[in-house]
């Protein structure tokens, strides 16, 4: 039953007028107070139940089975809690009219055949459980007082004239209620959760009126086009799909600043003239200036895009309304178009304030590059969304802060100034911009006195804020599954290598002599890299099975060339000679016929490296200083169907022989350095058989006792 509750007067007008004939000899409920309310007739009520309660001229009902209906309706209707009987003796009738009325009464007729209720309770049964025959015998002799249905109707509990009660278990029995009815028997149900059983016959009524009603409006209104149901509206209705409720997250303040955000100072102080603005708008549109409406971080997923959007509206002190581009795309194409509009109308209501979309290249991406054409639903949006941002009405007050890490793929009108205006590059943070990270991060976390920041920043080169994050987290896991109460560098460590090459598998079963084998190729791998000069130090030599890795040698690169992004051919070239230094070990310990596959992804590196100094790097000398194969075509193809071959099938035979030549070298130098070393690979391969993981300062102290000497091209 609804909140609002109504109420139904019981006069004679009520029923359209026709006076039902066996209203005069039932109880007279004046009025039917549906929780209380205003006043409505019965007439609303769904037609089957008023077919119950008024059956017509026509209707081969017998009266014995009318004033059973009725009594059933009145009866259940005065036990349900939503429904209250208001009862007052109506005034008394004339004489002759209740003689005309009760002569005329089909119904008054059957009642009064009944049989009437006795005051004797003689041959009752005893007991608080009768059988249904028992019951049916009571009833008959007009012992039973009244009745109260379960809810299913599958029992009922009965009180006889005496005052005595008992249960009976009914079977079904279509007849029982016509019996009880016309014995004068009080028909009621049971209260529960689900209600009676009156109300739920007018639900299951009302249930496939309402439910093919409601498809039809939704029908109508989805075929009304864009007006103010439809489906590009702005009005309330069913098929309102443009109005989006829950995407578009607005936040008045952030309570994020530039202090909550570490690593990205360059970053901060572009963005920093953007929340100047904000502020003090009047400092620019006095000298003519205007700010950018468009700013776009770029940079590798982790680095912090987000959070730097939020930290210039809370710097700023405005309204940060954010949402992801994959928001607007749906299946109906115009519903993306009619979320842009309205994103920007609620930021212009607020304005100024600050709109961030994330992962823009969802709907940014350049229209009409796909195979067999664009999707039209995310072209309609991006067209949409470059209305906005600088279109007829304009956006005063609104600036545009979008994230991606594909800045590739975007289109062209999206980066033209009077959109986004400028990129601002989120990069990977450096070494104290890493050592900033680390310290937030480890807020609220219990430390041990040997951990330094310094040298953790330094072992994670490339690391992003997300990365550090969660070499912290999981330090922090470890440490609480060893059951320490601090978190020392030790469960840093481990965990910096869990997330590397995965976890240990100290239970691994590994036999003796596979031991071996694969203490001789880390200790290929650590000795040439040690040997080769300008390379990267040794950090740590494990031969502990990790993810798909036997064994794993760490080194430490160097962070002004991860910085840079330069690499020298010598590096290069050392490079490819310490992934092939594991299997010249094996070879020259076990011999050809024992190698292994072990350094299958020792080839690939080496491949790779040497065709892209051929192709790329101009480091050949028959190539020379020209570009070959690459990479072209659509970026929303497949990368075997992007590589474009740009030169002829002689030119690939060059290449192919300098990629050779370059690999065979490597494979010449690192054999040099294991076969003139080899007691050094023997003592450094027998520690590792014995401690399993050495680190790095005691790997140079098998240098410095041996007196081991770079190699010398």
């Amino acid at each position: 039953m609804a909140s609002t509750s109504h109420t139904i007067a019981a006069a004679p007008t009520i029923y359209g007028g026709r006076k039902p004939a066996a209203l005069p000899s039932l109880p007279s409920p004046t009025l039917l107070r549906f929780n209380g309310g205003s006043t409505r007739r019965f007439r609303f009520l769904p037609k089957p139940i008023r077919s119950l309660l008024l059956p017509s001229s026509s209707s081969s009902s017998s009266p014995a089975q009318n004033a059973a209906m009725a009594a059933i309706f009145f009866s259940a209707v005065s036990s349900s809690p939503a429904f209250a009987i208001d009862t007052a003796p109506p005034p008394p009738p004339p004489v002759e009219a209740a003689a005309t009325v009760q002569a005329n009464n089909p119904f008054s007729q059957a009642i009064q055949t009944a049989p009437k209720p006795q005051a004797n309770a003689v041959d009752l049964p005893e007991s608080s459980q009768w059988r249904y025959s028992e019951f049916l015998n009571a009833v008959k002799k007009g012992k039973i007082e009244r009745v109260r249905f379960s809810k299913d109707g599958s029992v009922l509990q009965l009180t006889a004239v005496d005052g005595r009660r008992a249960s009976v278990v009914v079977p079904n029995d279509p007849d029982l209620v016509d019996i009880l009815a016309m014995s004068g028997v009080d028909i009621s149900v049971s209260e529960g959760e689900q209600g009676n059983n009156l109300l739920a016959f007018i639900g299951n009524l009302l249930f496939p009126v309402l439910a093919f009603s409601g498809l039809f409006l939704l029908f109508r209104r989805g075929q009304g086009g864009a007006g103010p149901g439809g489906p590009g509206g702005l009005g309330g209705g069913p098929m309102d799909f443009g109005r989006s409720k829950s995407k578009f997250q607005e936040v008045p303040e952030t309570g994020v600043t530039f202090t909550d955000v570490a690593g990205a100072d360059q970053a901060k102080l572009e963005l920093q003239e953007v929340v100047d603005f904000l502020k003090n708008p009047d400092k620019y549109t006095a000298l003519g200036a205007k700010i950018p409406k468009g700013c776009l971080l770029v940079g590798p997923p982790g680095t912090g895009k987000t959070l730097l959007a939020r930290a210039v509206a809370g710097e700023a002190g405005v309204p940060f309304f954010s949402c992801a581009a994959s928001e607007f795309v749906e299946l109906f194409v115009g519903v993306g178009a009619s979320r842009v509009r309205d994103l920007f109308e609620k930021a212009k209501a607020k304005a100024p304030c600050i709109v961030f979309i994330d992962e823009i290249d969802a709907v940014g991406r350049q229209r009409g590059a796909g195979l067999g054409g664009g999707n039209d639903e995310r072209e309609q949006t991006i067209n949409q969304l470059l209305t906005e941002m600088d279109g007829f009405s304009g956006n005063t007050g609104v600036i545009v802060l979008a994230a991606t890490n594909r800045p590739d793929v975007l289109d062209s009108a999206l980066l033209r100034p009077g959109r986004f205006d400028r990129q601002v590059t989120v990069d990977r943070p450096d070494v104290a911009g890493r050592v900033k990270i680390l310290q937030v991060h480890s807020r609220g976390k219990a430390l041990a006195k040997d951990v330094d920041f310094e040298k953790i920043a330094r072992r994670t080169p490339g690391f992003t804020g997300a990365d550090l994050q969660n070499l912290m987290n999981e330090a922090a896991i470890l440490a609480a599954r060893r059951d320490l109460k601090e978190i020392s560098k030790d469960e840093i460590s481990d965990a910096l290598e869990r997330i590397i090459a995965g976890p240990e598998k100290k239970n691994a079963v590994v036999s003796e002599e596979k031991k071996k084998l694969v203490a001789y190729h880390e200790a290929g791998h650590a000795l040439v890299g040690a040997l080769m000069p300008e390379y990267d130090p040794v950090a740590k030599i494990s031969i502990i099975p990790r993810g798909q890795a036997g064994g794993l040698t760490f080194f430490a690169p160097s962070e002004e060339r991860l910085e840079s992004g330069l690499y020298s051919r010598s590096y290069l070239e050392n490079q490819m000679a310490v992934a092939l230094g594991g299997r010249v070990a094996e070879e020259v310990i076990f011999g050809l016929e024992n190698v292994t596959t072990g350094a299958s992804n020792d080839f690939m590196q080496v491949s790779r490296v040497a065709r892209q100094m051929v192709e790329r790097f101009g480091f050949s000398k028959k190539i020379g200083q020209v570009a070959i194969g690459g990479p072209g075509g659509n970026p929303f193809l497949g990368q075997q169907m992007s590589s474009q071959k740009d030169y002829s099938m002689a030119t690939a035979d060059v290449v192919d022989a300098e990629v050779r030549e370059l690999v065979e070298t490597a494979y010449a130098r690192a054999k040099h350095i294991i076969t003139s070393q080899i007691d050094i690979l023997h003592k450094l391969a027998q520690l590792l058989i014995e401690k399993e993981t050495i680190d790095g300062e005691e790997f140079m102290s098998l240098f410095i006792d041996g007196k081991a000497e770079l190699f010398v091209s």
